[in-house]
Formats: C-alpha cells, sequence, structure tokens
C-alpha cells in the first residue's frame, strides 16, 4: 500500500490488521445510526469480508486514529469495490474527502477504472461523494415485513422441496447464486472459496441459515442465505435458477427463512434489493415495505499504468 494521506493534525493513519475489525464495526455503526436511524453492520459481516482468499487486510485497508481511537476508515476490494466509514462526531474535519482521495489513489494503484461505494442517500457522505464528481451507479433499498405482517404462502409444484442446505450443496448454492447475480452484475465470476468464506465460514453460522430449493430431482434450483442479528432476520442473498422463475419459488424461499427465523427470536425480517434487479416490485407486493434508500455513487479513476 503506497496510498498515503494528508491528515489535518493531531490525527494518524495506518493500515489496518484483522484485530480492528470491532474497531471498524463501531465506527460504522455509529455512522449508521446517525444516518439511518438504525444500526445493521455486525462485526461477523467485516470479519467475513477480511477473510476471502486473497484479501491482505493491511494492504486494502487504512485506518484513521486520535491518539489510539479509530475514527475513520476506508477499504478498496476487489474490482471496483470499496467502502469507507467517518464517525459523526469527527464530521467536517475533512477526513472523508481525504479517504476518499485515499480509495481513488489505492484503486489506481491496482490498476481499477473505477471506484464505488454504497452511502444511504441525502446522507453526509452521499452529498461529500457528489460535491467530489461521483456518480449514481445504482440505487438500493432496504425493506421490512411490517410487524404482523406475513409473506402469502405459495405451494411449490410437484416434487418441489424447501430445506436447509447441507455441506454437499454448498457448490450447488454457490453456483446458482453466481449465474442468477451475473445476469445484472457486470463483475467477475466470484471464486467458491470467496463464496465459502462469506456465507457457511461468516461467524455465527449454523445450517439453518442456507436455505434452498430443490426440484423433483433433488438439484438445488434455488437458495436464500438468512443472517441473524438478535432481534432481526436479513436475507442476505436470493437466488433462482433461470429456467426455474415464475413457480413461486423465491416467495416460498422468503415464507420459509422468515418462518425459520422467527422460530428463532427475530423479531423483524429485512432483505435489500437494487435496481439492477428488477425485484423491487416483486417484494413489495407481497406485502415489503422500503425503510431505506442507499445509492452506489463511483467515479472514474485512470489506472497508474496507463498514466
Amino acid at each position: 500500500m503506497t496510498a498515503t494521506l494528508d491528515l489535518p493534525a493531531g490525527l494518524t493513519a495506518r493500515p489496518l490488521v484483522a484485530s480492528d475489525a470491532a474497531a471498524v464495526t463501531a465506527v460504522m455503526a455509529a455512522q449508521q445510526l446517525a444516518d439511518t436511524g438504525e444500526v445493521s453492520i455486525e462485526e461477523a459481516d467485516i470479519v467475513a469480508d477480511w477473510q476471502v482468499p486473497g484479501y491482505v487486510v493491511s494492504e486494502h485497508a487504512v485506518g484513521v486514529f486520535e491518539g489510539d481511537r479509530l475514527i475513520g476508515y476506508a477499504e478498496v476490494t476487489t474490482g471496483d469495490r470499496g467502502d469507507a466509514s467517518v464517525h459523526p462526531d469527527h464530521n467536517g474535519r475533512g477526513i472523508g474527502t481525504r479517504l476518499a482521495l485515499w480509495m481513488q489513489a489505492r484503486a489506481r494503484e491496482a490498476g481499477a477504472s473505477v471506484i464505488g461505494m454504497p452511502v444511504p442517500q441525502d446522507s453526509p457522505g452521499d452529498k461529500l461523494l457528489e460535491s467530489l464528481g461521483y456518480h449514481v451507479r445504482w440505487t438500493s433499498w432496504v425493506l421490512q415485513l411490517p410487524e404482523g405482517a406475513r409473506i402469502p404462502e405459495r405451494p411449490l409444484p410437484e416434487g418441489y422441496a424447501v430445506r436447509a442446505a447441507t455441506e454437499d450443496d454448498h457448490r450447488a448454492c454457490w453456483t446458482v447464486q453466481e449465474d442468477a447475480f451475473l445476469e445484472w452484475s457486470a463483475r467477475e465470476r466470484e471464486p467458491f472459496e470467496q463464496w465459502e468464506a462469506e456465507i457457511p465460514r461468516r461467524p455465527g453460522f449454523e445450517p439453518w441459515n442456507l436455505r434452498v430449493v430443490t426440484d423433483p430431482a433433488g438439484e438445488v434450483v434455488a437458495l436464500a442465505v438468512v443472517q441473524m442479528s438478535p432481534t432481526c432476520a436479513f436475507i442476505a442473498r436470493l437466488a433462482t435458477r433461470q429456467d426455474q422463475r415464475g413457480k413461486g419459488l423465491a416467495q416460498a424461499l422468503l415464507v420459509d427463512a422468515f418462518a425459520q427465523a422467527v422460530e428463532r427470536g427475530a423479531e423483524r425480517c429485512e432483505l435489500s434489493t437494487d435496481s439492477r434487479t428488477g425485484t423491487l416490485g416483486l417484494y413489495e407486493k407481497v406485502g415489503m415495505q422500503i425503510t431505506s434508500v442507499w445509492v452506489n455513487r463511483a467515479i472514474e479513476v485512470t489506472p497508474a499504468a496507463t498514466r
């Protein structure tokens, strides 16, 4: 990592290490609470991202410190993806601008032509990135099932079944997810090892968290991933094989996944989708309601090799 940060007096920066995950989570949680009124980030999310094979935390992530306290961070992951956060107590000090410039420089070093990150719509981070020339690539929505509401049940076709995935199903789950996601996502195919790090090896994962629909031949044709916090169930992945759509498989998975989560103490059931997928109407049709809106803002950078 050669990209540097020109920070205000009294602040320091250093590459992050795996043990900084809790501090990063705390900064992101404080910012989410200030921006959206709720916290969705968990330390397990950071750990899962940082344990992906080939990802070296100290080469991809940087922290800003006041004394020993982390007050801001940024990272550039694979391709054109990044993230950054500043504790709201330190807004207005220019830290966010410097982190954005660091991300551009780091992406440039890695040979990327663009770098982007998600921010809550109309938040300070959104307005900052807009002022720096970042454009909106896509819009995302977080949806919640209202208290007391239920997803309407839709019977599966004869011979189809919903169940928890086994370890033997994992490669089939990865294949269904990647085939579906790559229909609308402009990126390289995610390696199976990365999928493993983010799903079954995520801290706190239990076998019931990965739900699948099988066809009459026993093949996995749809999947849902449930991530549980103490009171919230979040559907982190939902995908159906292209030739199996229109049969109600995704709806059946939502019914099953939320029911499983409620049995285990979930009081809220949520998921997110974005404008690339065209599925917002599906979730609204089954009774889910938008609770927050996010935008992915990005900016073009000139790769170092071509400068």
